[in-house]
């Protein structure tokens, strides 16, 4: 007699939020993930109890990525306080991440739970920003003008069509990021 391999719930995680990223929550459904891992949907009630119980489970593992692991791996690698800002921005709103970011975002436009929770992780990092900030910038004015300034931008980048007059993206972005960190 053969064992049945069940999918692991990290793998139906992963695809949920890859299905969450590329269309929102609507996009998360089980026939779909069950089809794109290759498995039934069976398997998926192994693990969570319903749609809603697995849509909990995306927002948590979203939040443990993008706040716990980020603020985990920068701390580790050490270095100054602006450092620690690039390093937390780039990890934050990196490519692998930052599409996640971005549907939770619109998702909480529609739903307030989603919404709390997002003010829950935007909270905890702009309170990591402040106190990176506060040790090289002293007025807390000016230190919650700059974290603000740094979230705003590290977020709305991505949502600004406009070209930059022979200028990369990127060259404006390291120039924005540097007058804040000055």
């Amino acid at each position: 007699m053969v064992a049945q391999t069940r999918t692991p719930r990290s793998e139906w995680i992963d695809a949920g939020l890859a299905a969450l990223a590329a269309g929102g929550p609507d996009a998360v459904r089980v026939d779909l993930l069950a089809k794109s891992l290759g498995v039934t949907r069976g398997g998926f009630y192994w693990h969570f109890a319903n749609r809603q119980a697995f849509l909990d489970a995306l927002l948590q593992e979203w939040e443990q990525r993008c706040t716990d692991d980020v603020l985990e791996r920068v701390e580790s690698e050490g270095g100054d306080a602006k450092a620690k800002v690039r390093k937390a921005g780039a990890l934050t709103f990196s490519k692998r991440l930052l599409p996640i970011d971005l549907a939770v975002r619109d998702w909480a436009r529609r739903d307030s739970g989603v919404a709390s929770r997002l003010r829950r992780v935007d909270n905890r990092r702009m309170d990591y920003l402040r106190g990176l900030i506060g040790t090289y910038v002293d007025d807390a004015d000016e230190v919650e003008a700059r974290a603000m300034l740094a979230f705003s931008l590290a977020i709305g980048h991505h949502f600004i069509a406009a070209g930059h007059r022979g200028r990369s993206r990127r060259q404006v972005l390291e120039n924005a990021t540097q007058r804040l960190l000055d």
